[in-house]
């Protein structure tokens, strides 16, 4: 099911951390910083969740709350607030909220929460994408191919939650750069850098490459079409050394005990 979850909140960089942080989860997110332009987009468009601050110009957020519920949209809220006081959180759920987190608060309880008030809305299916024998689990972003675990940092996700959303299809660089970065991308050419990392992760290891490179398109993966190669595997707790693209030195490339690839990463 694909997800798409309103925040509203007039702090711009808690907005793009929230933003970027339920993007890498895998779900579709829009941001406003009124009330009044989260009200105009409620009635234009289709949300599954929203993400309300309380301490808003304008109209806050209880007034927005309470007049969704006088609407009667059956809209799961989860209100944000600086407010830590019984009776303020009291008041908050009072008004039509479902969930309340208090600022200042961890990514990783307000994902846990979205996900909480997302499976009581609309049940406990896993979404799940897959090409060929890699799979990746969009609840928890877990990564496997041929059974073994994959670990990777959060821009070499979102190129490979895009890829494999658009398999077998080619993204251009430009799509890929506004998914990752908004239109925002580094001077640096820090895509194809990733690009890199993700394939010594997701291929080298493997008899058959998923990723390819279409010259002056983009990239693709797909498990159609591939042929088999020869790899020279690394014994487990060798120290053979990888350069990334960008210079740097990455971890060494190997099998731990417990069946999962890293990259260099913890």
């Amino acid at each position: 099911m694909s997800v798409t979850i309103l925040v509203v909140d007039d702090n711009p960089d808690i907005l793009a951390n929230v933003r970027d942080f339920l993007e890498l989860k895998g779900w579709r997110v829009e941001t406003a910083t009124t009330a009044a332009d989260a009200w105009e987009r409620l009635a234009r468009e289709a949300v599954d969740l929203l993400i309300l601050d309380i301490g808003l110009p304008g109209m806050d957020g209880m007034t927005l709350c309470r007049r969704i519920r006088i609407a009667d949209k059956r809209l799961p809220i989860l209100m944000l607030t600086a407010r830590d006081a019984v009776d303020d959180r009291v008041e908050g759920l009072a008004c039509g909220a479902d969930d309340y987190v208090v600022k200042p608060f961890a990514l990783r309880e307000l994902g846990a929460r979205v996900e909480a008030l997302l499976r009581r809305a609309f049940g406990s299916g896993v979404e799940m994408l897959r090409v060929g024998d890699l799979e990746m689990n969009l609840d928890n972003f877990s990564v496997r191919r041929a059974g073994e675990e994959i670990r990777l940092n959060p821009i070499c996700l979102k190129i490979l939650r895009t890829l494999m959303r658009r398999s077998p299809g080619i993204v251009s660089r430009e799509a890929l750069e506004n998914e990752i970065w908004h239109g925002s991308a580094p001077q640096s050419d820090s895509l194809r850098s990733n690009l890199y990392l993700l394939r010594q992760a997701v291929d080298k290891p493997f008899d058959q490459p998923l990723i390819r490179t279409h010259p002056t398109l983009g990239w693709s993966i797909s498990a159609e079409g591939a042929a088999p190669r020869r790899v020279e595997r690394t014994d487990v707790g060798s120290k053979a050394d990888l350069t990334d693209a960008a210079g740097g030195t990455l971890g060494a490339l190997g099998t731990s005990s417990g069946g999962s690839r890293t990259m260099g990463f913890d």
